[in-house]
């Protein structure tokens, strides 16, 4: 069984992606891409489907030191001055948008704040964000909103605030606990740390908590991962992710502080995921798409219960709303029909809405067939399953570049329907390749991904 799995990973561990979009980013077609078109598209989506609400993502990317595993578009400053004129910046982002959609109520029905690190801002300044985007408009009784947070640096005052304004959903990236490891990815925070923030939040009232852990991590060792899972699982989070580390020195070169001789790769890093899931799912945890594990009372694992498990360019969340719009540095909007990406820097994204102009740079819109696509990777990563056409000319490249997987039992074929196995869960991103058209017809001779396993 051993040398199976060994045999498996030498030959799936391919550079894959993560799958948060289809297409992916780097095969975005510019060719019909324009930002009156990007409107366009904007203004039909939620024509069509305002009643059932918008998502707003918030780019933060401010963070006062560089964690060196992130691949994250950030800006590292100690200067908070930054603040007040970023904050004006995405509100007058989020008044351009609001011009485009007409003066009706919008229903604000999911709200995000990523980085970056959200709690760089002051108290007192996210207020006056979270205050801005919703004045005058909407929020669902079922909204969901949430944000990422440094456990370190995130205050009781931090806490009260957001809650005050509807927030019920905290993300706390600890990664790993090892102290070793810590200071090779310049990322710091205690035990006592997390359980501050933890004991606060539970205080005030907050109902969903994620632990964001990481495995692949330079230094990291079955006995280490153990003891930073153990330790995460005492503090009783709703939710866990527990990602692969994405290793992109030449996209991120903070990455190049350590070397592969450092990493844990192929079985040994896959022995470290299988190691960490088993101890999560043995405390209660469900198993809930792609490296995320909920308890079976939170709205993430009743909604994979009920099939209605959604995956966008914020990872898995338990609703679906058609039109997504990211604001502020390299945020990705998605109207379904079409994407737009913001400009990469504070500078160059600050200028164009100064001018009125919406910041963004590239995008794409989607064909009838990146739709069909689209919907069985969905369906893959959510669900592990999906329904094939036989009728549709692309079933049968499909069927072809699943064969392998067949044989090796990642994943079964009930007629039409194809199905993941258990074994083939930790070879989603390889099984979602065998749809990915473009990717098929435009290979890359620079390295692009990360590596699946």
């Amino acid at each position: 069984m051993a040398n199976k799995l060994e045999d498996l990973i030498q030959r799936y561990n391919v550079a894959a992606p993560r799958y948060t979009s289809y297409p992916t980013v780097p095969y975005w077609d510019q060719g019909t891409w324009h930002p009156d078109l990007w409107v366009e598209h904007v203004r039909a989506q939620f024509d069509a489907s305002s009643g059932q609400g918008i998502s707003l993502y918030v780019h933060l990317p401010f963070c006062e030191s560089l964690c060196t595993y992130c691949g994250c578009n950030t800006r590292i400053t100690k200067n908070h001055g930054v603040e007040a004129p970023y904050i004006d910046t995405l509100l007058d982002e989020w008044l351009l948008y609001r011009n485009y959609l007409g003066s009706q109520e919008i229903p604000i029905r999911e709200l995000h704040l990523g980085g970056g690190t959200p709690t760089f801002f002051a108290p007192p300044q996210l207020h006056r964000l979270i205050d801005g985007l919703l004045r005058s408009n909407c929020v669902p009784a079922d909204a969901a909103f949430s944000f990422e947070a440094h456990p370190a640096n995130t205050t009781a005052e931090h806490l009260q605030v957001l809650y005050n304004e509807g927030f019920r959903r905290l993300s706390l990236g600890i990664q790993d606990f090892d102290v070793r490891v810590q200071q090779l990815i310049n990322r710091r925070q205690t035990e006592a740390d997390v359980w501050r923030v933890m004991e606060n939040a539970r205080r005030i009232g907050y109902t969903s908590i994620n632990f964001d852990l990481i495995y692949g991590l330079p230094l990291q060792t079955p006995q280490s991962v153990c003891s930073t899972v153990e330790k995460a699982l005492a503090m009783r989070p709703d939710r866990i992710s527990f990602y692969s580390y994405a290793h992109v020195p030449w996209m991120k070169p903070g990455q190049r502080r350590y070397t592969e001789a450092d990493l844990p790769v192929g079985k040994a890093k896959l022995d470290l995921y299988r190691l960490g899931k088993e101890l999560i799912v043995q405390a209660g945890y469900r198993d809930v798409g792609m490296d995320h594990f909920a308890l079976p009372e939170d709205a993430l694992c009743l909604a994979a219960n009920a099939g209605q498990l959604h995956r966008n360019f914020m990872g898995y969340t338990d609703r679906y709303t058609p039109l997504l719009i990211g604001l502020g540095v390299s945020s990705i909007s998605d109207s379904w029909t079409a994407f737009a990406q913001n400009v990469k820097t504070v500078e160059e994204y600050q200028a164009l809405v100064n001018t009125g102009k919406l910041p963004v740079t590239k995008g794409h819109v989607l064909s009838s067939g990146d739709l069909t696509v689209r919907n069985h990777i969905l369906d893959v990563m959510c669900r592990g399953t999906t329904l094939l056409d036989r009728s549709i000319p692309q079933s049968a490249l499909i069927l072809s570049r699943l064969a392998p997987m067949f044989d090796d039992e990642l994943v079964q074929q009930d007629g039409n329907r194809i199905t993941v196995t258990k074994q083939g869960e930790a070879f989603l991103r390889n099984i979602c390749m065998a749809f990915d058209e473009r990717l098929h017809k435009k290979q890359y001779t620079q390295p692009v991904f990360s590596k699946a396993v």
